[in-house]
């Protein structure tokens, strides 16, 4: 019997199946490892918008680590919306209680539009329990911002910043390129490895309002490919490339603001 390889989500769930936790185990299953997820909240959207949501009770989030880790080798996790402080801190003391191989954090503290997802209370214990347990962290161009307290206008101002997160106790940090201005050409993420070196991801910009879950699926893409064992610098790149494939043929769901489409992704990257 084959012994499948694990990676973990730790995330809410969005029930479009767009973004979040659909968009991580959609990841993880067209990378060809066992996905499982661990669920803090649950969110009642679809694509013209988010209508309700609801974190669910700390003992049931603890619950769920402790069942999990008494009967399976988890290779590797990613976190996406933690939603409050309580949730953030229990999330934290976990990950340091078990391991459960590479952790990926994509902060969701803001939206790839710039508004807020935390309050400051949950944004502070994101910096001081979160973060330093980071062995890649992937946050979008306003959670770049925030995160460094600096207005990033260009390529060396985003390098000081990604400097910056790694003295902040992210081992590895990935710098999301903008994709809002719709005069761009072209994307680049510039990934900070632990050694110091830099490297820049480029693909064509790609004018679209089917973005739903990017971010999820990237940060997912680079917590599969951990999860099989390959190095940091190829995880990122399987996943930019991944992730472009799925936002370049996009797919018809919903009326408005779509998910990105996995299938097409699966088929091109191999």
């Amino acid at each position: 019997m084959e012994e499948k390889i694990i990676a973990l989500t730790i995330a809410g769930n969005d029930s479009d199946g767009s973004a979040g936790m659909s968009a991580d185990l959609h990841s993880f299953y067209a990378r060809e490892v066992y996905g499982m997820g661990l669920l803090t909240a649950a969110v009642a959207g679809n694509t013209t918008g988010i209508y309700a949501q609801e974190v669910l009770p700390i003992a049931f989030i603890q619950k769920q680590f402790e069942v999990l880790n008494a009967d399976f080798t988890i290779n590797a996790l990613k976190t996406g919306m933690l939603a409050n402080k309580e949730v953030i801190s229990c999330v934290a003391k976990n990950l340091r209680n078990y391991h459960m191989g590479k952790i990926v954090i994509d902060p969701v503290i803001m939206t790839k539009h710039g508004d807020t997802l935390l309050d400051d209370d949950a944004y502070q214990t994101f910096l001081t329990e979160l973060l330093p347990l980071a062995d890649i962290i992937t946050p979008n161009f306003y959670e770049q911002q925030r995160l460094t307290a600096s207005t990033l206008g260009n390529k060396a101002a985003i390098k000081q910043g990604a400097i910056k997160l790694q003295k902040m106790g992210a081992k590895n940090v990935l710098m999301k390129g903008r994709h809002d201005d719709t005069n761009q050409d072209t994307v680049t993420d510039i990934f900070l490895a632990a050694d110091g070196q830099f490297y820049e991801f480029t693909k064509p910009f790609i004018n679209t309002d089917r973005i739903n879950g990017t971010g999820d699926t990237l940060s997912a893409v680079i917590a599969a490919e951990l999860a099989k064992g390959s190095s940091m610098f190829n995880s990122v790149k399987i996943a930019k490339d991944f992730t472009y494939e799925a936002i370049a043929h996009p797919i018809a769901v919903g009326s408005k603001y779509g998910p990105i489409n996995h299938l097409a992704a699966q088929q091109e990257i191999k």
